[in-house]
């Protein structure tokens, strides 16, 4: 399994700038790729939150297994940790989301009323991986387009603070990651999902690695995506399947280019609903 790595120096610096920032902040929303929760928590924020209201948002739910969505939000829920599954392309459960922001910084909003503070704006940060739809996130608090959203990890490069409707203050900040990998498995979902760049890896790699996890779990999804039958895939090597997938799309023998088509078409949901972290 050859190393996949990718930390830019932008990163770094946007970790510092949040950890900065931290004393401001209310609430922090952690935003996963709910097809790879446990893969898509970088541990720095876990470290970061301390004790702060934390709010884990599942997203892409869409596109992830539902039976294994509804696992992983229980077993991540916890004191002063709430977890929702989100589909924000959709626009689905955004006003829970406000909900959920509001409940969770309900104590310091009467502290700050007791005070006689009149009707407190919290502040919130939105942190996660790249490309894990942190900023179509932004987009629907915010009611407009002002965080740029791109079907590519670093898009975002810079914090700044955004208003909403709801009385929320909001932390953009640039899709991170952490140095080093300590499972090599990790950086292949977050490749395998889009969460590193694919001049990074090679696509013949993760998508090898994807195809043993169809096998194992997403038989028939795999089946029909494959345009293969049953019995070949059960009794064929997976180099062999990717080649002869290669072949059955009119690629012939291009199995790199057919393997990042592939991992597009994972992405995109066009494969199922597919959920590689197993809780």
């Amino acid at each position: 399994m050859a190393t996949i790595q990718w930390y830019p120096g932008h990163m770094n610096k946007a970790r510092n700038q949040l950890e900065d920032k931290l004393n401001l902040i209310d609430v922090l929303v952690e935003v996963l790729d709910a097809r790879i929760p446990e893969s898509s928590r970088n541990p720095m924020i876990e470290e970061l939150v301390g004790n702060k209201p934390h709010i884990i948002i599942l997203n892409k739910a869409d596109l992830a297994d539902p039976n294994l969505t509804k696992e992983w939000a229980k077993k991540l829920s916890g004191a002063n940790k709430y977890v929702l599954a989100l589909d924000s392309l959709h626009n689905t459960n955004m006003q829970k989301l406000i909900s959920l922001v509001k409940k969770a910084s309900a104590e310091k909003t009467k502290k700050l009323e007791a005070r006689g503070a009149s009707n407190p704006t919290i502040r919130i940060a939105l942190a996660g991986i790249p490309n894990c739809g942190k900023s179509t996130v932004i987009n629907r608090l915010v009611g407009r387009n002002v965080a740029e959203v791109g079907n590519k990890p670093g898009v975002t490069k810079g914090q700044r603070w955004l208003k909403t409707s709801a009385n929320i203050q909001v932390l953009d900040t640039p899709g991170i990651l952490w140095p080093k990998f300590s499972d090599q498995e990790v950086g292949y979902k977050l490749a395998a999902f889009g969460a590193i760049k694919d001049s990074v890896f090679h696509a013949d790699d993760v998508a090898l690695f994807v195809l043993e996890n169809l096998r194992e779990h997403y038989l028939k999804n795999l089946v029909k995506f494959s345009k293969l039958n049953q019995s070949d895939i059960e009794n064929l090597a997976d180099a062999d399947i990717l080649l002869a997938m290669t072949e059955k799309y009119g690629m012939r023998d291009d199995y790199d280019r057919f393997s990042l088509f592939m991992l597009q078409r994972l992405r995109k949901g066009a494969i199922g609903r597919i959920t590689l972290d197993r809780p």
